[in-house]
């Protein structure tokens, strides 16, 4: 087991929006440490949502990642043989964590021609909530529900 917690690192705010989520979300969305690609393609798609709600765009994304954060989900354990799908609560950093790793996820998949692009439609589709991150969401609470008999095994 570990001796210590693991201390906390502190983000810096972006340059645009001054704002620390901001800056979580580009690193979760950069790959091979390209930031500045990242954080291009992140205001390129904030423009575009803009653009095309004709609302701020910010205030979009932010409520599309509020939209897509979940509140519960299911974990996998062992219980004399059998194993169940335990539904327990997540703690805040998690579920906002899970809900941009899944709207960057699911925004790479989509058929739009450059990622910006992706990236705008599936924020638009969680501000309406409405798309593949926002179905996964769905998801994860239906399964928990279903499976709440077993959460007197939790611990």
């Amino acid at each position: 087991m570990r001796r210590r917690t693991a201390k906390k690192h502190r983000t810096l705010p972006d340059p645009r929006f001054n704002e620390t989520l901001v800056t979580r979300f580009v690193n979760n969305l950069m790959l091979d440490g390209k930031k500045n690609t990242s954080f291009k393609i992140f205001y390129d798609a904030i423009d575009k949502v803009s653009e095309k709600t004709g609302e701020d765009g910010l205030e979009q994304w932010k409520k599309a990642l509020e939209n897509i954060t979940p509140a519960v989900e299911v974990r996998s354990k062992r219980v004399g043989g059998a194993t169940f799908q335990i539904p327990m609560p997540i703690r805040d950093s998690r579920k906002l964590s899970m809900g941009m790793k899944w709207l960057i996820s699911y925004s790479r998949k989509r058929n739009e021609k450059s990622m910006s692009e992706k990236l705008a439609g599936e924020i638009i589709a969680g501000a309406k909530e409405e798309g593949a991150a926002f179905k996964k969401k769905e998801d994860t609470h239906r399964m928990a529900e279903a499976n709440k008999a077993f959460s007197h095994f939790r611990f």
